[in-house]
């Protein structure tokens, strides 16, 4: 166990000092909110690889793939089909060179749909926080079973996020995301065959699973597929951390070089995290595990790389790995909604001539009530797979479809934009309501709610969009190509 608590030691000390370093380069709005527009394409594909594999997939997939195989890359491979599309966004986005979605939307639609976009992303993105400090709270409990327990350990990386986030903001995040996804790439991929080695090869994995385990669908519907590939593909096409790192490139040639890099490094790391727990599912098919397999990750790298220094040293990297990539994607999605209060609703309604000294107080204030609110919302929360999926819907339904369409499709206006978020936020939060259950029939009503959701917001933008009058030239001009 101090091996394990050294090396998270090590790696909480070494964020904190990349951190402080960025603090005295942080001197205006554009600093903290977009790092000064400064980073470089290598500097964007770790912080883009880090803010996007965190909980979600280390925990929510790789419980998935401990209980279903591979079929759980349907929810990955969402993301891959969106960053294939976003390769011809990237360049258009860093041209447009604002600070938050909000802006986009206001400047391409009204200041309604700003608004709007505030509140669905803040329901969305403190909900994708909440479950970050979920996963590092059960990595402690893991390190430290008997002076830490599950809901202690959320409290500590509650404090831990909260700090980080707040000091430096934008460059502070970026700059510790190149620690951490050099970290995570190389301990995964060499824990990987050595794993697999010591279930017997992967003879001995395949004779040990289900066949369904290594089939394109296993045993999940096609409906089923689509419910976990949607919400993914479309939280990545919409993702306002995405585009804020986008404003944050140094030039439109390294936002696109960027999003290549960001491709195979997401294909790499997410199957291997499938491959990881699905070894994992043969070497611990029973006990502890079993019953929390979000866990698996970790408790492979605690009870399977075990024995020489060497192999131990591994497991501990790799445990390290996973804990600092869960704190890398907390910090990027605490602090992407702390700017839309700064930027959407502070500067732009509350204090317009607001200096830099004052727009920094509050924005780490702001990282600082988002952090509380989030901590509160993982208290609630166990499973971190459907907690995942809920943001991601929120955010793929409300806010996705009037981003491309502002880039994609001229004849969208305000007006649809406005109906569009707001029917898509209306449906996904009330899904699940029982009074919403009574009325549907239970074929419908059991579904998730990715589908009705998306299918009302798409709707509402195209019917009322050709309802109203056409965008004028000047809403056009910046986003065309």
């Amino acid at each position: 166990m101090s091996l394990y608590g050294i090396v998270v030691g090590i790696i909480v000390v070494t964020l904190l000092a990349v951190s402080l370093s960025r603090l005295r380069a942080t001197k205006t709005k554009a600093d903290y909110l977009v790092a000064g527009r400064t980073l470089p394409a290598a500097v964007l594909v770790f912080t883009l690889l880090s803010s996007w594999i965190g909980s979600g997939s280390l925990l929510g997939g790789a419980e998935n793939a401990y209980k279903h195989g591979f079929a759980a890359l349907w929810q990955g491979g969402g993301g891959w089909a969106g960053l294939l599309l976003i390769y011809f966004i990237a360049p258009r986005a860093r041209k447009f060179a604002q600070f938050t979605i909000p802006d986009l939307l206001e400047a391409r639609y009204n200041q309604t749909a700003r608004v709007l976009g505030v509140i669905a992303v803040l329901f969305a993105y403190t909900a994708i926080t909440s479950y970050q400090l979920i996963g590092g709270g059960d990595i402690l409990h893991l390190i430290f079973p008997g002076s830490i327990s599950n809901i202690a350990g959320r409290y500590i990386i509650a404090g831990f996020v909260i700090v980080f986030t707040a000091i430096a903001g934008m460059g502070s995040v970026a700059y510790m995301d190149v620690v951490i996804g050099s970290l995570a790439t190389v301990t995964m991929l060499v824990a990987l065959p050595i794993l697999i080695h010591l279930v017997g090869g992967w003879g001995a994995v395949h004779a040990a699973l289900p066949a369904t385990h290594f089939q394109v669908f296993g045993d999940v519907s096609g409906v089923q597929a689509a419910e976990l590939f949607l919400p993914t593909c479309l939280l990545m096409l919409g993702n306002q951390s995405m585009y804020q790192k986008f404003f944050s490139a140094k030039s439109q040639r390294d936002a696109s070089r960027a999003v290549v890099g960001w491709i195979i490094g997401t294909v790499i790391l997410e199957t291997a995290i499938a491959a990881l727990a699905v070894t994992g599912s043969a070497l611990f098919p029973t006990g502890e595990v079993s019953q929390h397999p979000r866990e698996i990750l970790a408790y492979a790298a605690m009870n399977g790389l075990h024995g020489s220094g060497a192999l131990q040293l591994l497991g501990a990297l790799m445990m390290g790995a996973i804990f600092a990539k869960i704190i890398s994607t907390a910090n990027n999605y605490l602090f992407s909604p702390a700017t839309n209060l700064v930027n959407d609703v502070f500067v732009r309604y509350i204090a317009p001539q607001a200096g830099d000294r004052a727009v920094l107080l509050v924005s780490r204030g702001m990282v600082v009530l988002l952090g509380l609110w989030s901590l509160w919302q993982s208290l609630g929360t166990e499973s971190v797979l459907a907690k995942s999926l809920y943001a991601y819907t929120i955010y793929a339904a409300a806010l996705t479809p009037v981003i491309l369409a502002a880039f994609f499709w001229k004849r969208a206006t305000g007006a649809g934009a406005v109906a569009s978020i707001a029917l898509g936020t209306v449906v996904t939060i009330g899904w699940d309501s029982d009074f919403i259950k009574r009325l549907l029939p239970p074929m419908v009503a059991q579904r998730d709610a990715i589908l009705p959701a998306l299918l009302v917001s798409v709707v509402a933008l195209l019917l009322v969009s050709l309802m109203t009058p056409a965008p004028t030239e000047a809403q056009l001009r910046p986003f065309e190509s």
